[in-house]
């Protein structure tokens, strides 16, 4: 359909995007259908950090090959296809893209149960990445039709504590299934709800219309997938988010797979006291972190949009100091505080982060701006995270035994230091790249 001026019905603004009201019924519910997908997303992936101990007894497999199947294995479907993905999901209905990809991710996830040996536990978190991918850069760019940019950071708060749901509520009933029945029936219970889930979502939320949430008119012209990397290329704010996201991504995503066998090793707590006790106390730690963030950039952000990107970036830089602490302590006092510390701070960086992404980019460049930057927090980050400190564990363990994961793990502290240095210098450059991708100096 044209307007009067010849343009299409896409590239105008409607009514409702004057007229956008943040927080009303059907935006809320979509959001809290998108944060509890999200959370089974969380612990569909994280869960085999649980089963690592019973998994390299079974099949006699090295630390390094572990680390391999929970990077490597999960993240190529996983990074590959999240950007082919997400420019899909900046043209067509992102419901039905999602949907599809948690009915998928689930399944595999169930299948993972009934693996035999260590090949085809990776092809399952091979083809569990590719569900996977269909998630987190949709959610995003539904999230930013549905509420506005001055509250786009508090809406992404409360979708972000999708991870300390995981870890609070449906962790400590992962360990309490591995306890009694084993990890193979962890794996399955883990996946059968999210098929449910799909068909619930499916059916009761309705795709947002493009733009709908923007007080300024903003381009809806669909662009190709090279001029979308040409654009976020020539944003400088953008690419050091995309530095510090990268190694937030190496940070959280080799201490969601090795901190339960650190505990083990290091400290002598079973799987299940790990997934009962100090899962859900990471859980709770990161939502309150998650939520202090959002609360504050929401409050203080309306004065600068610097402090958007400061606030993540302190939270990066004390995040270090708290996994050196957590990592050598040597009283139970000590590693307890710092465990805590670790994970009020770890995520209270991503969800401000993601909201300055989306907004110094173009309304449909944002499913694919998302995209990639998971693209490389996980190519890179879950790669070379895991698969780092099991090299290191490998390779210290003749001369430190156990305790070599004590020390592979300081790689967490000099990853979170690096990233709240680029969060701190993208800061200097956000609002000239906010006019930027609202046309203003064009």
């Amino acid at each position: 359909m044209l307007s009067k001026t010849g343009a299409s019905s896409e590239d105008v603004p409607s009514a409702q995007a004057t007229q956008h009201r943040d927080w009303n019924g059907p935006a809320v519910y979509a959001l809290v259908m998108l944060t509890l997908i999200s959370t089974f997303n969380y612990l569909d992936r994280n869960i085999l950090g649980l089963a690592l101990p019973a998994i390299k007894s079974e099949m006699g497999v090295s630390d390094t090959a572990l680390g391999l199947v929970s990077g490597l294995a999960f993240v190529l479907f996983y990074s590959l296809l999240g950007v082919p993905i997400a420019w899909l999901a900046d043209r067509w209905n992102r419901r039905n893209i999602i949907t599809l990809g948690l009915i998928f991710w689930s399944l595999m996830t169930a299948v993972t149960g009934v693996v035999t040996n260590i090949w085809q536990l990776a092809l399952t978190r091979f083809l569990m990445g590719a569900g996977e991918a269909c998630g987190l850069a949709p959610s995003n760019s539904m999230i930013s039709d549905l509420f506005r940019q001055a509250r786009r950071p508090l809406a992404l708060s409360i979708f972000g504590l999708a991870g300390a749901l995981s870890f609070a509520v449906l962790f400590p009933i992962a360990g309490w299934i591995v306890e009694l029945w084993g990890w193979r029936m962890m794996f399955v219970a883990a996946g059968a709800p999210g098929i449910l889930l799909g068909l619930v979502f499916f059916l009761t939320v309705r795709e947002p219309e493009r733009g709908a949430s923007e007080e300024q008119k903003r381009s809806l012209e669909k662009s190709p997938i090279v001029e979308t990397a040409r654009f976020l290329g020539g944003s400088r704010t953008y690419l050091l988010i995309l530095g510090g996201i990268t190694m937030t991504g190496a940070n959280s995503f080799a201490a969601s797979i090795w901190v339960p066998t650190f505990l083990e090793r290091v400290h002598g707590l079973s799987m299940g006291e790990i997934a009962s006790t100090l899962g859900p106390l990471r859980g709770i730690l990161q939502a309150v972190g998650i939520l202090a963030g959002g609360v504050l950039i929401d409050r203080l952000g309306r004065r600068s949009e610097q402090l958007r990107l400061r606030i993540p970036a302190l939270s990066c830089l004390i995040l270090g100091p708290a996994e050196l602490l957590f990592l050598l302590g040597g009283t139970r006092a000590e590693w307890v505080v710092g465990y805590g510390l670790t994970s009020f701070f770890l995520l209270m960086h991503q969800a401000p982060v993601f909201a300055v992404a989306l907004n110094v980019s173009r309304v449909r460049m944002r499913a694919v701006s998302i995209s990639i930057l998971v693209f490389f927090a996980t190519l890179v980050g879950q790669v070379v995270g895991p698969l780092m400190i099991g090299v290191l564990n490998d390779l210290l363990e003749p001369s430190f035994g156990d305790l070599s994961i004590r020390y592979s793990m300081l790689f967490l502290a000099a990853t979170a230091v690096l990233a709240g240095v680029l969060f701190w210098l993208a800061a200097n450059t956000v609002e000239a790249d906010i006019r930027r991708a609202s046309g203003m100096n064009m």
